[in-house]
């Protein structure tokens, strides 16, 4: 029994180990960071800047992309879409080249309207309905004030998106971590059963053994009804921020994804 203890526990350590995506995790290419945050807007304070920074270059040096916040107080009221365009051409961001794989969250904080566009790579993966998905899910936090909150979530978002290969549906239950480690440790509970039925030696006995077929037999049979109960329950609709999908191409000639709402 000691042994099949060990061998259960060993196999729930697999099945944990299975249960996390399989994704290639890189390292940072080096130590010093590159500056992945521009608040021109002034929403962070120094150490929600420097966490959000290190953050940012961790998880894009991940995927290879560079994951970008723009925060603007949009002295010329220019199109939040031309800004993000225009932020693209002039600073050239990219992982391993200028102008490269980048993602990039813009704020314009004077019409209160945000604009999402991914890069080579990035528009690959991050198309204009998972652009859209990442818009919906920090706008409410980005209403709230809660800045720091909501550039997390885009950071990590961004990041999971940008490891699932394009044209695959990133909601699907089969990317859910909790249902990998339901499988997994289903499957080394069926391992182990059958190490632990087989490590007994064959049973002989069966019902037959026992069971005395001249005087066996159903005694009595009833079925009775109850009752019946239906319940009705309003199913409320989702809702989310206003907003658009769409990319485009720069004036320096860069193709990208886009999404563009308010919040």
């Amino acid at each position: 029994m000691k042994r099949v203890g060990l061998i259960l526990a060993i196999l729930v350590f697999f099945a944990a180990f299975l249960a996390v995506p399989m994704e290639v995790k890189g390292e940072a290419a080096t130590t010093e960071w590159k500056s992945l945050i521009y608040d021109e807007a002034g929403l962070l304070n120094q150490t929600e800047y420097n966490e959000l920074n290190t953050m940012a270059n961790q998880y894009g040096a991940e995927r290879e992309t560079d994951i970008i916040i723009f925060t603007s107080s949009n002295p010329d009221n220019m199109d939040v879409m031309k800004m993000t365009q225009d932020f693209y051409d002039d600073h050239g961001p990219g992982y391993d080249r200028s102008h490269g794989n980048a993602v990039i969250l813009t704020m314009d904080m004077r019409n209160r309207e945000i604009y999402l566009a991914g890069f080579y790579k990035a528009e690959r993966y991050l198309d204009d309905d998972r652009l859209d998905k990442i818009r919906d899910e920090i706008s409410p936090y980005l209403t709230s004030g809660n800045y720091e909150l909501a550039f997390q979530k885009y950071i990590l978002s961004a990041h999971r998106y940008l490891g699932i290969r394009p044209g695959v549906n990133p909601d699907s239950i089969f990317y859910s971590i909790a249902f990998q480690l339901v499988v997994s440790l289903v499957l080394a509970g069926i391992i182990v059963g059958k190490m632990v039925s087989n490590s007994g030696g064959r049973v002989t006995v069966n019902r037959q053994t026992y069971e005395d077929a001249g005087n066996s037999g159903i005694l009595e049979h009833r079925d009775q009804y109850l009752h019946t109960t239906t319940t009705k329950r309003k199913i409320e609709k989702s809702s989310s921020s206003s907003g658009s999908s769409g990319g485009g191409t720069t004036s320096g000639g860069h193709s990208h994804s886009g999404s563009r709402g308010s919040f």
